[in-house]
């Protein structure tokens, strides 16, 4: 699907929504196995209009069955980024505790690199220990514009240097 963000590709299994994937995705970051091209299945087209709506302003949390897969570990992680809401950032050392493992950052850092479901399990809302953007499979361009849209409700094509300012600390 075409979003204000580039080229997403979504994957769905008979149970919810495999992936949301980058244009430039680096290939094997997230582990698919054979997939079909189906246009119509109800996940897909679920996830299509929700996704649609978050990008025009009119959705700010997902209902779309997800169907993710990894470790147990990374389940977690996953699990602590959907409790992000909506229009606010984390730090990795703050998922870290709440998942109950304070002295895993490194480790959830890379179980968010690893995260399949981009937008909809939000790991853009993840940010570095000083408050930098750091390291996103669509680009540091596209956690941008998901941060500014999710903070101030626009296109951040359109955002005044101001608001980019407010929400990065600059």
């Amino acid at each position: 699907m075409s979003s204000p963000v580039g080229r997403l590709t979504l994957v769905a299994s008979a149970i919810g929504l495999r992936a949301v994937l980058w244009e430039d995705d680096r290939p094997g970051r997230v582990p698919l196995g054979p997939v079909a091209d189906a246009p119509d299945h109800p996940v897909l087209r679920l996830a299509m209009d929700q996704l649609a709506a978050y990008f025009d302003g009119a959705l700010q949390g997902f209902t779309v069955p997800l169907d993710p897969v990894g470790t147990p570990f990374q389940a977690r992680v996953w699990a602590a980024l959907g409790r992000i809401p909506f229009g606010t950032t984390r730090r990795y050392g703050a998922i870290a505790a709440e998942i109950g493992d304070p002295k895993a950052v490194r480790a959830v850092g890379a179980a968010n690199g690893r995260n399949p479901i981009s937008i909809i399990v939000p790991c853009h809302r993840v940010i570095g220990a000083a408050g930098a953007l750091t390291g996103f499979a669509g680009g540091l361009a596209a956690k941008r514009w998901l941060l500014v849209h999710e903070a101030h409700g626009f296109d951040s094509d359109a955002a005044s240097d101001r608001a980019q300012a407010d929400l990065f600390g600059r």
